[in-house]
């Protein structure tokens, strides 16, 4: 798969992660570092994994998203501004919607597939 043919959710979760990343100037809570330092990291590292693995075509990024979709929601009760609700809620916003996208292309993966539909086989004896 080359990048024309990437996944929709690569794209997405790319747009996704270039949004966290300039969103603190943007939305207007740069005076609170923690929020604003989680933000850029997890949006550049986002950005750049989700146009490398668009490029190159590999699966393992789609769990370090899936890991970082579930840091985002979670972050602001952790890095404690929770009480920042602009910069909580785009945090939980974007962390659900990236760990929705990584999930959904998960789910396309053959080899997780047989996982998931694999029958369990009861031992008899």
């Amino acid at each position: 798969m080359n990048t024309a043919t990437a996944r929709w959710q690569d794209w997405a979760s790319f747009t996704l992660g270039l949004w966290l990343a300039l969103s603190p100037w943007f939305v207007g809570y740069t005076e609170h570092e923690s929020a604003t330092g989680n933000a850029v990291f997890l949006g550049l590292a986002l950005a750049l994994g989700c146009h490398f693995e668009a490029a190159c075509d590999i699966e393992a990024p789609e769990w370090l998203n899936l890991g970082a979709g579930l840091w985002l929601v979670i972050a602001p009760f952790v890095l404690g501004f929770s009480t920042v609700h602009v910069a909580a809620a785009n945090s939980i916003a974007v962390g659900s919607l990236v760990a929705v996208l990584a999930g959904s292309a998960l789910s396309l993966d053959k080899e997780i597939g047989k996982l998931w539909h694999k029958p369990w086989r009861v031992i008899r004896r």
